[in-house]
């Protein structure tokens, strides 16, 4: 069962989507000079890219770039794939969110808070992680990685974070041979503090298996099928201890949905038994709302 996608421009979402995605690239621009350049890091990704391209014409080579150029050149590819594979509106959204992200970064005026370069590991990772969240919550993205982590999210289920976590481990090696190892050890601290935030914060590619013992299957299914537009599968089942006949409703859905779905099966049948379990991997076909 599936509902019928309207072509209607969902104003409220569309909002949403440009004021969370600004949110974030403000956030994303004050840590990189806050943080960031601050303790030396390379936060990985494109951005990472960028300040080590910068950091290399500096200092082989006496000469300053700016950071809007090279960001905006790395993150075309991905945006042309993306507007293909993941969606329009996604794309254009993020695509002037990193617009929004290399200028700010340009504009906005270095204020370092600490010099204790494990605090900026840590707070700078966190802050990082926040950014991304939050803008992949509203909609959109920071760009660069992201459209890769995206694109497994929503079209093969798949959570692909740590793997871009080890890809950032090459930017990190490169900046370590060439300036120091000790700044590029730092910055593994803060790509795997921001990896943990973007994993506690942001819980939409993750699924869990709903088991739901009932005597009203039909309402169980019924609030199954509303909240979540996924369908289920129903057993027959006999209460061990009481011997009584029951129904076993069986349905996977998002760690998101789940929480509200419970609350609804709850009010469907009050004396209702809900197990829900961590999906890990998922073959299939599975309903994935397009959220982008």
């Amino acid at each position: 069962m599936s509902k019928k996608v309207s072509s209607k421009v969902d104003a409220k979402k569309e909002t949403k989507r440009i004021l969370f995605g600004l949110i974030g690239a403000v956030i994303m621009a004050v840590n990189i000079k806050t943080f960031v350049r601050a303790g030396g890091l390379y936060p990985g990704g494109f951005n990472g890219v960028t300040l080590l391209f910068q950091t290399i014409c500096d200092r082989f080579f006496d000469i300053t770039v700016p950071f809007s150029p090279i960001s905006l050149a790395l993150n075309a590819i991905p945006a042309i794939i993306s507007f293909k594979a993941i969606g329009k509106k996604f794309t254009v959204v993020t695509s002037c969110m990193i617009v929004a992200t290399s200028i700010l970064t340009d504009i906005v005026p270095a204020v370092p808070i600490t010099e204790d370069i494990l605090l900026i590991s840590i707070f700078g990772g966190l802050i990082n992680g926040a950014a991304i969240s939050i803008s992949l919550i509203g909609g959109t993205s920071t760009g660069g990685t992201d459209f890769i982590a995206i694109y497994f999210a929503e079209k093969k289920n798949k959570d692909v974070w740590n793997y871009i976590l080890l890809g950032n481990a090459v930017v990190l090696l490169i900046a370590g041979y060439l300036f120091g190892w000790d700044k590029a050890l730092y910055s593994i601290i803060f790509q795997y503090t921001s990896t943990q935030m973007i994993h506690l914060l942001y819980q939409n590619y993750k699924k869990v298996t709903l088991f739901v013992v009932t005597e009203n299957a039909e309402a169980v299914y019924q609030a199954i099928s509303e909240v979540t537009n996924h369908s289920a599968t129903e057993f027959s089942a006999t209460g061990m201890y009481s011997n009584e006949k029951r129904k076993m409703i069986y349905s996977v859905v998002s760690t998101v949905e789940a929480k509200m779905l419970t609350r609804k099966v709850m009010e469907a049948d009050a004396h209702a038994f809900v197990n829900i379990v961590k999906t890990d991997t998922l073959l299939g076909r599975f309903y994935q709302e397009n959220n982008y």
